[in-house]
């Protein structure tokens, strides 16, 4: 026979579970101690219901669990404690410190009974926890419990080195921007005015063969009427 269990039973199931049982033990045990009642109709409607407000639920705890994991990502957690002489804290760090200080830092609001601090932290240092935002999602924050007087100096550190960054930044000369020029062209000459002084040349070896022609004629001349009278 099938029932729902409207509790939890021990080896059998959790309240809303339908779970097939022995007919005896159904009418003889748990339907007349309202333990369970029968899978029917009605009732299966009503678990079906019931399951599906439940998972839509279970995903929305789920999706902002993973959103909360994303803002506690990298978290450091500065806790002050106060010491004598050595690093044994007066007093502890607990759980409900580590979920305030959570808190004020990411405003995440975290169950002090889902940090995995298994003892009350008694010694200065860093210690990384674990704190449980589901049953599927963890996440490690670190959680650094020091003095006043410690925070102050690490303070103090922290500002002259910034301000050494600061002025060493300013000491460095800017160079001027270098201005890229395009080259000169060197201008040519047009064509025709390299050809024009080809031209005077040839025109003047020119004349000056015709020159030297003239006289080798005048001199042939002179020769033919030497030799006439000869004959």
């Amino acid at each position: 026979m099938r029932v729902i269990l409207q509790r939890d039973i021990p080896k059998l199931g959790r309240s809303g579970e339908v779970v097939a049982v022995k007919d005896g033990y159904a009418r003889n045990y748990l339907l007349p101690r309202s333990l369970a009642v029968a899978a029917t109709g009605g009732a299966m409607k009503e678990v079906q219901a019931r399951t599906a407000r439940e998972q839509e639920r279970g995903e929305k705890l789920l999706t902002g669990a993973q959103k909360d994991a994303v803002k506690l990502e990298g978290l450091t957690i500065t806790i002050i404690g106060k010491v004598g002489s050595g690093t044994k804290l007066y007093g502890s760090v607990t759980a409900q410190d580590v979920v305030e200080a959570i808190k004020r830092e990411r405003g995440v609001t975290v169950d002090k009974r889902r940090v995995g601090l298994v003892d009350p932290i008694k010694t200065l240092g860093a210690y990384t926890i674990p704190v449980r935002l589901h049953s599927d999602v963890s996440i490690p924050v670190t959680v650094e419990v020091t003095t006043e007087a410690d925070l102050e100096r690490r303070k103090l550190e922290d500002a002259k080195a910034a301000a050494a960054a600061s002025a060493a930044a300013a000491a460095v000369p800017t160079e001027a921007p270098v201005v890229e020029t395009a080259p000169v062209e060197e201008a040519s000459a047009p064509a025709h005015a390299v050809a024009e002084p080809a031209e005077v040349v040839s025109k003047a070896e020119a004349a000056s063969d015709a020159t030297a022609a003239q006289p080798a004629e005048e001199s042939a001349d002179d020769e033919a009427e030497t030799e006439e009278p000869a004959e």
